[in-house]
């Protein structure tokens, strides 16, 4: 009988993973543009004595968007990419070249499609300008200090994007310190303390 019988495989076969799907998020679509983001970014490329790593990582955030053309206009991105190709650092140079030549390239292939902008509402941005303005007076500095917006947008972008207790109580422990520690205040000031060392160090 033994003829009679079909052999299987003495080990059993391996059971195949299921796929994970991800779903895409509106903001991970090359075409979705946070304006805030935009602004941060140029925020970070534009302050004097930046990393390499900073400047970088801003350049490979930038690459990964594509601005309309009215967002190149209103925050001037373009023109501050752009400035960056003539950085002395080559690594930076170079990526700061292909950012813009994507950008130049896809604006002209694409001029009249719509692009999605996210832009914050009239009630964050006045409680946001509100906690520049104590920010300001912490490091005493002009209310147009470039370091003013840059610390601002990097607790706002820590705190997801969101005017919440956590972004409440970093501004609130930042003041205090930048007010009671000239030190730090002055660390800061110089450029000596990098902002987002700064912001995760005091965020609740």
């Amino acid at each position: 009988m033994e003829r009679f019988l079909v052999k299987g495989s003495a080990v059993a076969p391996a059971l195949e993973r299921p796929k994970v799907y991800r779903q895409a998020t509106l903001e991970s679509l090359k075409r979705v543009v946070v304006i805030d983001d935009i602004k941060r970014y140029k925020s970070i490329l534009e302050l004097p004595n930046q990393t390499k790593e900073n400047l970088i990582e801003a350049l490979l955030e930038l690459k990964k968007k594509i601005p309309s053309q009215e967002v190149l206009l209103s925050t001037k991105i373009g023109h501050t990419v752009n400035k960056m190709r003539e950085n002395s650092d080559s690594e930076v140079s170079k990526l700061a070249q292909v950012v813009y030549k994507m950008w130049r390239s896809f604006i002209k292939e694409n001029r009249n499609k719509p692009s999605i902008e996210v832009r914050c509402d009239h009630k964050t941005e006045s409680l946001r300008s509100n906690a520049r303005k104590l920010l300001t007076e912490a490091l005493e500095l002009k209310h147009d200090d470039p370091l003013i917006e840059n610390i601002e947008r990097e607790i706002f972008h820590q705190c997801s994007r969101l005017i919440n207790i956590s972004y409440r109580r970093t501004v609130r422990a930042l003041v205090f310190t930048l007010k009671r520690k000239p030190e730090v205040r002055e660390q800061v000031k110089s450029y000596r303390l990098p902002v987002k060392q700064l912001i995760e160090s005091h965020k609740k």
